[in-house]
């Protein structure tokens, strides 16, 4: 098999730049800087995002640049998110009475196995798949999840070891929500052209405003909204099935 040889600059840049953010995350989270390990796993999700556009209006898509992209993600959105939340809260698992002493590494792990059997699987699926929706909680949105709450907690001085419940149950179900066959709007049929009604279009400036005043509970917000859109359409599509069958 022909090896490659060259490797396009610009796309593999965004994609390397991503895989930073997740590596100092990590760097970030042994040296307790939470918040701020938090904030750059939110900028490994711009980079993704970038490298993907770039290469498509670059015309410089390849299939190195598909696997590079998977396995910094696997870094940035598997293995770095699980390791910020349990630093910050989930070793506190071990002193924590009537819980097993193991289950707050265990779960880190399981979360970072759920994000590569995501990213495999998308990778299998992704020449069939229906580009309108994900099937399962993309891993970059199960990371915001994660490090959003982490993000809110270091904002505001919550005690991440006073926490070790509900940081399980967040951890578990992020990665469990990405090996579900939950449908999610993957917004690739989203276009910016787009128009919008002239009552609306105060919306957009407001959303940034909010950004900009309280960027951690904002986006943790809007992850865990898109987090749950999946079961709760599902469960829609499920009731009018049954609606036009009884019909």
């Amino acid at each position: 098999m022909r090896g490659y040889k060259t490797i396009y600059i610009l796309p593999n840049s965004m994609t390397t730049a991503a895989l930073f953010c997740g590596f100092y995350a990590i760097l970030a989270a042994n040296d307790g800087r939470f918040g701020f390990a938090a904030m750059l796993i939110f900028s490994a999700m711009i980079f993704d995002g970038l490298d993907g556009r770039i290469a498509r209006w670059t015309k410089t898509e390849s299939n190195f640049g598909v696997q590079y992209d998977s396995l910094s993600d696997m870094v940035s959105f598997g293995v770095a998110p699980a390791l910020v939340l349990y630093e910050w809260s989930l070793h506190a698992v071990e002193t924590t009475p009537f819980l097993p002493a193991k289950l707050g590494w265990m779960s880190a792990f399981i979360y970072a196995t759920c994000a590569a059997l995501r990213l495999a699987r998308f990778n299998v699926q992704a020449a069939e798949m229906d580009k309108s929706v994900f099937i399962g909680l993309p891993s970059p949105s199960a990371a915001a999840i994660v490090c959003g709450y982490v993000w809110v907690g270091a904002r505001y001085q919550w005690q991440g070891e006073a926490l070790v419940v509900v940081s399980l149950i967040v951890m578990l179900l992020a990665g469990l929500s990405m090996v579900s066959n939950f449908k999610y709007y993957s917004f690739k049929t989203f276009k910016l052209q787009s128009r919008l009604p002239f009552s609306r279009a105060i919306l957009p400036a407001a959303l940034l405003a909010l950004l900009f005043l309280e960027p951690s509970p904002v986006l943790f917000t809007l992850f865990v909204a898109y987090g749950v859109s999946g079961p709760i359409w599902s469960i829609w599509r499920l009731i009018k099935k049954r609606q036009l069958n009884n019909k």
